[in-house]
Parts: structure tokens; C-alpha cells; sequence
């Protein structure tokens, strides 16, 4: 089952900081809901382990994070995939835009993923529910992450 999402949010820090915190692997482990391991394997390589509850199926994704189309500070483009056993596997890319805002910078997203095995079978409505609030939260904790009061990560 396919899905997409898109969206931007105002982030309260200049583009260097939110660009530099995208690409650390500790900020990104804080912030992504559900997130037990992130570490980094290679330049632009990530392996992640994250717990993922959708309706009554939960289920622990381990997978491989590839970076590309990297324009430091602009943006890059994300992919991901991951299997949570029985549960079934996940994959998916995202481009992610940087621009300057009036107080700090705009993040723009363009997210498409796909899901199979048991988690597909819950439906799309539910599945988009969930995706939407992860990624808000994703969001919130980020912009936390970034703001000049945050404690360094």
C-alpha cells in the first residue's frame, strides 16, 4: 500500500543549525518517535531500529537510512527501508527543502512510502493517522531540538 504526505514547518534557527542537526544521527534518534538506535555506518548511511505501534500491530523495524542528493544547506533526499518481521516491511524516501524564513527556516517535505504484511491489512486511514501524528511529532521535537534555548544534544 502506497502513501504520500507533504508539509513544511518554521523552524526557530538559521539554516546552518537546522542543516547540521538533520544530519546528526543523535539529534534524529531524540526526535523520531519510537527511535531505540540510530548510528551512522558510512558517510551518508544510517542503520535504525524503531518501534512502531499501528492499531493493535506492534512491531520493531530495523532498516538501512541512505542520504542523497545532498546541497548542504538546502536539503537532500532521505530513503529508508525496514523489516518488522510478521508485522511486515516499510519503505519509502523523502525530499527535504531548507529555505529562509522571516524567523529562521522553512523545512518542506515531500514524503512516499510504502507498507505490506499486516500492517497494509489495517487500511489506509489508519495508516495515514499514524504517519501524520509520527511525523508531527517528528516535527515538534525537532524544532525543539533547534531552538536557540535547547540544551545541546
Amino acid at each position: 500500500m502506497a502513501m504520500t504526505m507533504k508539509g513544511e514547518v518554521e523552524l526557530p534557527a538559521d539554516r546552518e543549525t537546522v542543516w547540521a542537526k538533520l544530519n546528526d544521527p543523535e539529534v534524529l534518534k531524540v526526535c523520531i518517535p519510537g527511535c531505540q538506535s540510530l548510528e551512522k555506518t558510512a558517510d551518508n548511511e544510517m542503520q535504525a531500529v524503531a518501534k512502531v505501534k499501528v492499531g493493535p500491530v506492534s512491531a520493531t523495524f530495523k532498516g538501512k537510512v541512505t542520504l542523497s542528493d545532498i546541497d548542504p544547506p538546502n536539503g537532500y533526499r532521505i530513503s529508508g527501508e525496514g523489516q518488522g518481521g510478521i508485522a511486515g516491511f516499510a519503505k519509502g524516501g523523502a525530499r527535504v527543502a531548507l529555505t529562509s524564513a522571516d524567523v529562521g527556516t522553512k523545512l518542506s517535505y515531500d514524503v512516499e512510502a510504502q507498507v505490506g504484511g499486516k500492517i497494509a491489512q489495517l487500511g489506509s486511514r489508519m495508516i495515514d493517522g499514524v504517519a501524520k501524528k509520527m511525523a508531527d511529532q517528528f516535527f515538534s521535537n525537532f524544532a525543539e531540538a533547534v531552538s536557540p534555548s535547547a540544551t545541546a544534544i
